[in-house]
């Protein structure tokens, strides 16, 4: 016990856990702390990125793969339960079948149990090393033979006789830490004088997390053995040299510190005692004062107590667990039992008709909702790792992604009053997205604004918009496609197209979606019409992307100067000192300029509120911060880059229509690879060449995929379809 002092002395927030701090901290050790994918506004609302693989996926035999929204739900709900708010509950899973909640739960008890035997791990118990020597035990006195294999833990030589056997050890039953030993009157002064660290102090006598160390007791069995101790010896340090600690150690297999009950797993309240252990206690004390017995709970006392959905016996259970969560304490034949476990569970939506008419029940119970994924990136996640990884070599690039886009639109709200009350004109987006705007919730629920968005809709896109677009996700992912369906759609994709030209292209997946009438009935009208435009949006982009070739030094130079320019008023001429060039500032330097960023056609107050921003952020921020402090150069800061992306997408908006309407370019690509490309115009052969290896090299295609999709665009014209329209 002196030694556990030294450790809580030197670090009481290890040392000092029980099992609600115990669990946040093994989750904090398995995830990082989480990035904002929209620091827009520098406040955080709830669409944090974190890390799950160490926790959900590393070493896992069948992983859980969690989208950013659950993943955000669980770090919030880990959170509250470190800071002791809401301890006195039961935390029920909920989720339709096939959302994977059982191997959620399996893994974050599995994690937990690895967790409990690292050194990170620690969390201790009392354990009673009782000195026959300072007990009156002077009869020898031969105890039984028989033990008990549920009891390793509990190491007494019950075969040896009290002359030759010197200690007893006896492990609290409950899992009690060593300091609710400390009589609670005490503890306060005692942990005043025990810690120097006047920070860790501050939390430890005034944080809620805390309380369970100056209001906590002991159990039946220790307090009894404490009190029969002092008796004896007369002399609390005495009985404090009988006191250890133990690691606590969680074994599922056996119960310890982690019960999971079945719903048909047998349930039996009766109060548990060791015949072996009452009689070694009985014949050292010379008494039957001290009552070993404890009821099943006690085995998860400072540990997890799961109920693997709530049907069959488990309903009962759940019930009988109603009182002990409001109150920490029922009965154990005569004696009271406290209990602080970690309530867990899982439930489908439709069991919750076993607790709802229960006002008094429905108080203690925090439900946390594990839907079906929303977000496409773990739906795709989960196919390769059924599948296998390399699943994507038989795709061209983000084919799979939309696969996975058209499983999610069925899990999806149709209606989004959020989206709605957000945007000022959805309307003109309605050449890249559907109508339900779900193309859109999806790329906000995977952590990325789309560059078709208007900066005026970027800037909107507040902490509150935020927070009341993870609020709605509350009641989304209950319905549509499951799972398990997925995984079986998926399967019969495979089968019908895996070997079809080698690579899977986006005319197949509407095809398989749109003449399955099984499926076709589940996706949102229209839907997969939007998709398709929104997929050659994207294709055109990328081959404009390909073909396009610029100064890169020369746009450089010209952001640079603007930025310098923006600080003068018109008819000055200054030299900016970043490039040497001089620049004589006129209001036709500016039109012609900001013309890239906003249209030639934008009026004079247009302009001027646009150069009013970028003036605003180049000195609050690009200059004060980033250049002043951060010594960051200025082709470095946020500002640059952000207008160095808009200048080259509007350069590059008119690269592909010299080629779009030369038949000999496209014969060229029709021709690639073959004895009459050799034949091709040097001059078109060097462009193919380059345009071919600029989409393997930076939209990730294949030779045959890249010439595919060149063809795609221009015999479908897409850059006519979308000559009125641009990415902002």
């Amino acid at each position: 016990f002196n030694d556990l002092l030294h450790q809580i002395a030197s670090d009481p927030e290890i040392v000092l856990r029980n099992i609600f701090q115990l669990f946040h901290d093994m989750v904090r050790y398995y995830v990082p702390e989480g990035t904002d994918d929209y620091p827009i506004t520098g406040e955080h609302a709830g669409f944090m990125h974190y890390d799950t693989y160490k926790l959900f996926e590393e070493n896992c035999a069948e992983p859980f793969f969690a989208d950013r929204l659950f993943t955000n739900r669980l770090m919030d709900l880990v959170d509250s339960i470190k800071n002791g708010t809401q301890n006195n509950h039961i935390y029920l899973f909920e989720g339709p079948p096939g959302s994977g909640k059982s191997t959620f739960l399996n893994i974050l008890l599995s994690k937990l149990e690895a967790y409990s035997r690292l050194p990170e791990g620690n969390i201790y118990k009392i354990q009673w090393r009782l000195d026959h020597s300072k007990i009156d035990t002077s009869k020898k006195i031969v105890t039984s033979k028989h033990f008990d294999p549920e009891f390793p833990e509990f190491v007494s030589e019950v075969s040896q006789t009290f002359e030759t056997q010197q200690y007893t050890n006896i492990t609290c039953p409950n899992n009690d830490h060593p300091i609710t030993l400390i009589p609670i009157e005490l503890r306060r002064k005692f942990f005043d004088e025990l810690i120097s660290d006047k920070a860790f102090k501050n939390t430890l006598f005034n944080s809620k997390a805390y309380e369970w160390v100056f209001k906590d007791t002991p159990c039946s069995v220790c307090s009894s053995l404490y009190n029969e101790l002092l008796d004896i010896t007369g002399d609390p340090l005495e009985v404090f040299s009988m006191v250890y600690a133990r690691r606590t150690d969680f074994n599922r297999q056996f119960g310890k510190g982690i019960s999971i009950y079945n719903p048909g797993d047998e349930y039996n309240p009766r109060p548990i005692t060791n015949a072996s252990i009452q009689n070694l206690i009985n014949e050292l004390f010379k008494s039957d004062e001290i009552r070993y017995v404890y009821s099943n709970l006690a085995y998860t006392n400072n540990g997890i107590y799961a109920l693997m959905d709530i049907k069959e016996n488990n309903i009962q259970r759940l019930k009988n667990l109603h009182g002990i969560i409001s109150d920490g304490v029922h009965k154990v034949e005569h004696t009271e039992e406290k209990i602080r476990s970690f309530f867990v569970g899982l439930i489908n939506p439709e069991d919750k008709k076993h607790y709802q008419d229960i006002q008094s029940f429905r108080d203690r119970i925090i439900t946390v909702k594990i839907p079906y994924v929303l977000d496409y990136y773990t739906e795709c996640k989960i196919l390769k790792n059924k599948f296998g990884s390399d699943i994507e070599k038989f795709f061209l690039p983000r084919i799979l992604s939309n696969f996975a886009k058209i499983i999610i639109s069925t899990r999806l709200d149709r209606s989004s009053f959020v989206l709605n009350n957000w945007l000022k004109s959805p309307d003109k987006y309605k050449k890249y997205i559907d109508k339900d705007l779900l193309l859109l919730k999806m790329e906000l629920y995977s952590g990325k604004i789309p560059n078709w968005l208007s900066p005026e809709d970027v800037k909107g896109f507040s902490k509150q918009i935020r927070k009341e677009l993870i609020s709605a996700t509350e009641f989304e992912g209950k319905e549509g496609i499951s799972g398990r369906m997925s995984l079986n759609i998926f399967s019969e994709f495979m089968a019908r197209y895996q070997q079809c030209d080698g690579f899977i292209h986006m005319g197949q997946v509407s095809e398989f979606f749109t003449t399955n009438e099984q499926y076709k009935g589940m996706i949102p009208d229209g839907f997969i019409d939007s998709m398709n435009k929104l997929y050659d949006f994207d294709i055109l982009q990328r081959v404009k992307e390909a073909i396009y070739f610029y100064n890169e030094d020369q746009v450089t130079r010209d952001i640079i100067n603007y930025l310098y320019a923006i600080n003068y008023e018109s008819g000055d001429e200054v030299k900016c000192p970043y490039t040497g060039d001089v620049i004589e500032v006129t209001n036709e330097y500016f039109k012609n300029f900001e013309a890239f960023f906003i249209g030639s056609t934008s009026s004079e107050s247009e302009r001027n509120q646009f150069r009013k921003d970028i003036h605003h952020e180049y000195i609050t921020k690009t200059l004060s911060q980033e250049i002043k402090l951060k010594k960051k150069k200025i082709h470095e800061t946020e500002l640059f880059n952000e207008l160095f992306r808009r200048y080259s997408d509007n350069l590059k908006e008119n690269s592909l229509t010299p080629y779009a309407e030369n038949d000999i370019f496209r014969n060229a690509l029709l021709e690639y690879g073959t004895n009459a490309y050799v034949k091709t115009d040097e001059k078109i052969k060097k462009e193919v060449n380059r345009i071919v290896a600029n989409l393997m090299k930076k939209s990730g295609y294949s030779e045959k995929g890249a010439l595919y999709i060149m063809l795609q665009v221009i015999d479908k014209k897409l850059h006519l379809k979308f000559d009125d329209f641009k990415p902002y």
